[in-house]
């Protein structure tokens, strides 16, 4: 009978009911805060139900995080609610760790679900990356609140929120600085630029022991050392940036390409020039399309150093608008809420941008079987 019983719910009982016996609140007591003392009963009753029936279906690890939903809500309006002078106390760490451990049971059931329904099955693997992030925000959120980390340090993800749904004009208007004129222009410079040359590599044999070595010593030159230059070069506006990201975006879409042409098997190639097909003929029909795997493996890294590169360059010399001038202004006013913000749009930005040129990739290798592989 004990081996049936489900250990993390066990666990969360045990830290539930432990919890109950110190105060939330140093020198407080629980009557200080009757809402969350009935989120530690529910929590430790619900645990003890599933601890001793076991999470055997779906819908019970879907009840599972409802609750940790409902009792991190809880624990986030009590801890804000806590008076001047008043810290956190072992009840409430306690209370968290029961969290943590439904929270584990309930989303391991969710990510062993399987549907034959394919949209269900999306929702699911959808949810348990959704979950993780959330749980971290969460705990980051009472981490900084409850041990009274200061601002200047590391401000709230409730602060940082704030700033950002305040500030969506400048952080707009950065956005389209950074990303939408450098970004995206040296982006496609840098990768087409270092297409157009690996197929010339390919063509001309020679090239490759004269282009590759330089296009190695320029991917190895640094950000801080270049981005002055450019700045110098082609003005403060957001040109100098797109330089920069060509600069980064060039050499892997180099490197990738000039390996991808070479992963067309021998026979394949002996046919075609059995057919007497031509350079152009194989290139296009066999070769391009398998190296396909490796330009995208290029443009999905490219997409964040392209957004790294211009946001570094940035320190260096812009307009007053753009994700890296507000990002070394601000941290000089000591408004690190604002960074933060910045450093949002920026993870936010990056994410689509690799999203998008995954989906792409999705869309053009179905075929392909390192993509069939990866489903």
């Amino acid at each position: 009978m004990i081996a049936r019983l489900d250990k993390w719910c066990v666990a969360a009982a045990v830290l539930g009911l432990t919890a109950l016996l110190f105060p939330p609140v140093a020198g407080g007591r629980w009557t200080d805060g009757p809402e969350f003392l009935g989120a530690a009963v529910l929590l430790v009753a619900l645990s003890g139900f599933f601890a001793w029936k076991g999470v055997t279906a779906f819908w019970h690890s879907a009840t599972l995080v409802l609750l940790v939903i409902a009792a991190t809500a809880i624990s986030l309006g009590f801890i804000h609610a806590i008076g001047d002078g008043m810290t956190t106390g072992s009840g409430f760490w306690l209370f968290n760790l029961a969290l943590w451990a439904v929270a584990w049971r309930g989303i391991d059931g969710i990510a062993a679900f399987r549907s034959t329904n394919p949209r269900w099955q999306r929702l699911a693997n959808l949810f348990v990356p959704a979950a993780f992030g959330l749980w971290m925000i969460y705990l980051w959120e009472i981490a900084v609140v409850g041990f009274g980390v200061p601002q200047v340090l590391l401000p709230a993800p409730g602060m940082i929120g704030d700033r950002f749904m305040g500030s969506l004009d400048i952080l707009w208007e950065d956005f389209q600085q950074t990303f939408m004129k450098a970004v995206l222009a040296g982006y496609i410079m840098g990768c087409g630029s270092g297409f157009l040359v690996a197929i010339l590599v390919d063509r001309v044999p020679f090239l490759q022991r004269g282009l590759l070595p330089l296009g190695n010593l320029v991917s190895a030159l640094p950000i801080v050392g270049v981005a002055p230059i450019m700045v110098m070069w082609f003005g403060f506006d957001w040109q100098s940036k797109a330089a920069v990201v060509v600069i980064m975006t060039f050499f892997p879409m180099l490197v990738n390409t000039v390996t991808g042409l070479t992963a067309s098997g021998v026979l394949e190639r002996e046919l075609l020039r059995s057919y007497a097909a031509s350079y152009w003929q194989t290139l296009f029909k066999l070769r391009l399309p398998a190296a396909m795997p490796f330009i995208f493996n290029a443009l999905k890294i490219n997409s964040t150093l392209a957004l790294i590169g211009a946001i570094v360059a940035e320190f260096f010399g812009t307009p007053i608008v753009g994700m890296g001038f507000r990002i070394s202004t601000e941290v000089g006013r000591m408004n690190v809420d604002m960074v933060w913000a910045e450093i949002v749009v920026a993870a936010l930005a990056g994410s689509a941008f690799y999203g998008v040129v995954s989906l792409g990739e999705r869309a053009i290798t179905f075929w392909h079987p390192s993509f069939r592989e990866r489903r």
